[in-house]
């Protein structure tokens, strides 16, 4: 008796498997999409939480290695003294926080800094200043031109967040060899404007806009834990996944309360949301790579891997974020040996790599310009590899 029950049950269990299995796949197999209608997210983001990770699962092993997770270092070049007033923000000049304004770093220093990601195994390298905009800021942009030069050079992507860009800026930035640029839109349009007042939502899609048309890959993802709701997420998700080109990055947050700031107070994102929105974002933007950002430190190892497990493949990895604290090298390499991950290589995404005027192999993509951005021996390695 217990035996045939046992069956039936096993039975129904790989039913059930196939039929998820079976949904899944069938999801996969589309082409990528950009007319994704809110309801339609919604539909996706309000599933039975276990049966969405795993479709999301089953799309990001269709997209991108399992295995693989891109490891990031992330370097604040000028910190505080911003003008904006975002709300989560300690570098607001218009809040009194523990972050001190200061001047722009030298190339030195951030040429340090690379190499010593690079050695711990991050394959991009990020900057970050706190400013609204270039304006009047030419000899700065000139050095940070210089810095992405010389970090391109090293054969690392190269990352910047500098604020609100000009078609001729974002087009001088490609110029230097920047790989990607980072710009949030940290959450829907309808509650944007609870969290920020001085710069517009259309101003940011404008600097993407920008970026894009210079043929820099766009990093642009959002907040959790701003005091938004269920719907302003889906609204973020839908708001990119709507875009000419889905963002190469996406970066999912979760609010760090500092002291000082309006939302210090905030409580913490529940797991379960931050879940739901990596495995959303995964399902609707299937090529991108889901970077699990800042908070990333409160989860334990299980929930960081979980998250993995649903879509998220990137991480912030070294001795701190912009202002807030990051999981050090060793501690990272030491959990992705436990679980069977490695690193990914640079210039590793498709649209990257096209972007960046590369050749890809299924095992190194090759430079065709000058830029530095794979070396000699990777150079001649896949001179012999067609391009697709």
């Amino acid at each position: 008796m217990f035996r045939q029950h046992a069956s039936t049950s096993m039975r129904l269990f790989a039913q059930s498997v196939r039929t998820l299995a079976t949904h899944a796949n069938q999801q996969v197999t589309r082409a990528t999409r950009h007319d994704w209608a809110k309801s339609e997210i919604e539909q996706i983001y309000e599933s039975p939480l276990f049966e969405l990770i795993y479709r999301a699962a089953s799309v990001h092993r269709q997209n991108h290695d399992p295995k693989k997770i891109q490891l990031c270092t992330l370097m604040n070049i000028k910190t505080g003294g911003c003008t904006e007033d975002c709300s989560y923000c300690s570098q607001s000049s218009r809040y009194s926080t523990p972050t001190k304004a200061s001047r722009l770093v030298d190339v030195d220093s951030v040429i340090e800094a690379a190499k010593k990601a690079k050695e711990n195994g991050s394959t991009r390298f990020c900057m970050g200043a706190a400013w609204r905009d270039l304006a009047g800021r030419k000899r700065g942009f000139e050095r940070i031109l210089h810095m992405v030069r010389e970090v391109r050079g090293m054969g690392m992507e190269v990352c910047t967040t500098l604020g609100m860009l000009s078609a001729e800026q974002a087009r001088q930035l490609k110029e230097a060899g920047l790989t990607a640029y980072n710009h949030n839109l940290d959450t829907s349009r309808e509650f944007y404007p609870e969290v920020i007042t001085t710069r517009s939502y259309d101003e940011r899609l404008g600097t993407i806009a920008n970026v894009r048309e210079a043929g820099i890959s766009v990093c642009s993802g959002g907040i959790l834990g701003l005091g938004e709701s269920n719907a302003d997420r889906i609204g973020l998700i839908w708001e990119v996944s709507n875009m000419p080109e889905h963002p190469e990055s996406f970066p999912v947050n979760a609010l760090v309360p500092i002291k000082g700031t309006p939302l210090e107070n905030n409580e913490p994102v529940p797991y379960q949301t931050l879940l739901r929105t990596i495995a959303t974002a995964r399902v609707v933007l299937p090529t991108t790579i889901i970077r699990l950002a800042a908070g990333r430190q409160t989860l334990d190892e299980t929930q960081q891997v979980m998250a993995f497990m649903a879509g998220a493949n990137a991480i912030f990895t070294g001795e701190q974020m912009l202002t807030t604290p990051c999981s050090p090298w060793d501690e990272d390499k030491a959990m992705m040996s436990r679980w069977g991950l490695e690193g990914m290589r640079s210039f590793a995404q498709d649209n990257v790599a096209r972007k960046e005027g590369l050749r890809i192999s299924s095992d190194v993509p090759v430079a065709e310009s000058s830029k530095g951005a794979a070396d000699a021996s990777a150079t001649s390695q896949a001179k012999t590899q067609p391009t697709p």
